[in-house]
């Protein structure tokens, strides 16, 4: 970029990009760059999942008498029971479980890992966001994957290492969410910094299948290294996301003009929504691009943040829900009469990230259109409560009305959990309030996503109290959440509709005076 001398751009450019060049004796075009940028950010996050996802892989051989999933794993093999699972005698596995986790509270000391864990990433989350708005991008988000690489290892080195020493298992996990809280923010910012606001929506909701891809192929991986040992399970894909961040830092350009990428595109100097002035740039041009960076207080002060912020709480709260109880919801719910399998309704329940796919690219296409983020978002959280309530209701008459009805639920729920996460938390990190500053969107994302995280351990805490009592309870929690979270968007709604309103009097009116 002009702002930039060459000297300075060639020092900024990822090692394997100069090495690239070098080859080719041309520069990296823009759009070879976008397309590096949303491949190596997709790989990334994917990688974070992937990792995240292997403690409720292996939680039935710490513990096995938590679930009846074994090591003889046939993927989608169709498996029932005529009993429900309390009356069921659970066969043991790989010598009776892992100490301390196979004695009789080893389900509690489980969940408080996975809470342990989700509590450190939403505190982290807040500090990555700071650090990532104050650093490069590029070395944060390598630095978070080697270490989440190393941590989620040192959990499967426990293995070879006979460690039951409950305190090793809980560190491990505490210090590996502090690591993989760099993850979101980082790979949101440097999306936001290559597309513009005209169809980030769409990109955004295609690019975030990442989160379903990770969690789906953290789950095959897992499962198929169990017959190995359980250690493997977490050393493998601690070595996938620490050679995954190897790459990352050696290709991923963080912004146009870091490396020099003369960008054609309008999409990075897209025009104000009409109630803020269609006249100004959304993000305002280098020449008055300030680089101090933005302050978490003054972030929180960004119209916006704090609604999307508190929607994603009880979004993810949600979403979260599902995420870790699903499979035991399944397993433990006569359909038809029958009971399946935990193997069996664990693939089943990967139906619901296929969903919440289809439902965060849907919701990227419409708030694109609609020019309407809020409006979008709260509408399909609204959707959410009928489709929660017919899950819990009907889902238990067939298999295939459960899978139909939870692939509906996916698509509602984690829709505009897709969309804040992604899009929003960009529109809102180049806000117009910020004057051109670039240096906020990490911290924007952070509190966002940070927020939302609190609720996604909020949620699994509570459904394991709940669920004890009664399921419908949970629903019923789930239902009132989704409800909340759509409510605390009415402010924003109404400020998009009357913009709706007002472009449409503008139009009227221009349209008229033309006719004159």
């Amino acid at each position: 970029m002009g702002s930039l001398s060459e000297p300075e751009v060639n020092s900024s450019k990822p090692p394997g990009v100069r090495f690239v060049e070098h080859i080719k004796k041309s520069p990296v075009s823009f759009k070879t760059h976008q397309a590096i940028v949303l491949i190596l950010t997709f790989v990334a996050y994917a990688s974070y999942h992937a990792t995240r996802k292997t403690t409720s892989i292996v939680k039935s051989t710490l513990d096995p008498q938590s679930s009846e999933l074994g090591l003889k794993h046939l993927p989608w093999r169709i498996t029932y029971h005529l009993e429900p699972p309390e009356s069921r005698k659970l066969p043991p596995v790989l010598g009776n479980g892992w100490a301390p986790f196979n004695s009789s509270d080893g389900t509690s000391l489980l969940g408080e890992l996975d809470v342990a864990f989700l509590a450190v990433y939403a505190f982290g989350m807040y500090f990555s966001g700071h650090l990532g708005d104050r650093m490069d991008l590029r070395i944060l988000l390598t630095v978070g994957m080697v270490g989440t690489g190393v941590f989620t290892s040192l959990f499967g080195v426990g293995y070879w290492g006979n460690v039951h020493s409950f305190y090793y298992f809980l560190i491990v996990q505490m210090i590996a969410g502090l690591f993989q809280s760099t993850g979101w923010p980082s790979v949101v910012a440097v999306v936001g910094n290559w597309f513009g606001k005209k169809k980030r929506g769409l990109i955004m909701g295609i690019w975030n299948a990442h989160t379903s891809v990770g969690n789906i192929t953290g789950s095959l991986v897992a499962s198929a290294l169990l017959t190995y040992g359980w250690g493997w399970s977490f050393v493998v894909p601690g070595i996938i996301i620490a050679f995954v961040g190897i790459v990352v830092f050696l290709f991923l350009p963080v912004s146009p003009e870091y490396v020099g990428a003369d960008g054609e595109e309008d999409e990075l100097h897209s025009p104000k929504k009409s109630g803020e002035g269609l006249t100004e740039p959304l993000v305002e041009s280098e020449k008055e691009i300030k680089d101090t960076p933005v302050g978490f207080i003054e972030a929180w002060k960004i119209p916006g943040v704090a609604s999307f912020a508190l929607c994603l709480f009880f979004a993810k709260l949600v979403a979260y829900t599902f995420l870790y109880w699903l499979p035991f919801y399944i397993s433990h719910t006569a359909i038809d009469g029958k009971y399946l399998s935990s193997e069996t309704a664990g693939n089943f329940s990967t139906l619901f990230d296929v969903g919440g796919v289809l439902g965060g690219i849907l919701a990227g296409h419409i708030s694109d259109r609609l020019n309407a983020r809020a409006i979008t978002a709260a509408s399909f959280m609204y959707c959410a409560i009928p489709a929660l309530f017919f899950y819990r209701s009907y889902g238990h008459v067939s298999l295939i009305l459960n899978i139909a009805l939870m692939f509906i639920t996916g698509m509602f729920v984690n829709g505009p959990y897709a969309l804040i996460t992604t899009a929003v938390s960009t529109d809102l990190g180049t806000h117009s309030s910020l004057r051109g500053n670039s240096r906020a969107l990490a911290t924007v994302t952070a509190i966002i996503d940070g927020t939302g995280s609190v609720g996604a351990a909020v949620g699994p805490l509570l459904t394991g109290y709940i669920s004890a009592k009664s399921w419908s309870a949970v629903f019923t929690m789930l239902m009132g959440a989704a409800l909340i979270a759509g409510l605390l968007l009415t402010r924003l709604i109404v400020s998009e509709v009357s913009e709706k309103i007002e472009e449409s009097r503008s139009s009227r009116s221009s349209a008229a005076e033309l006719l004159v």
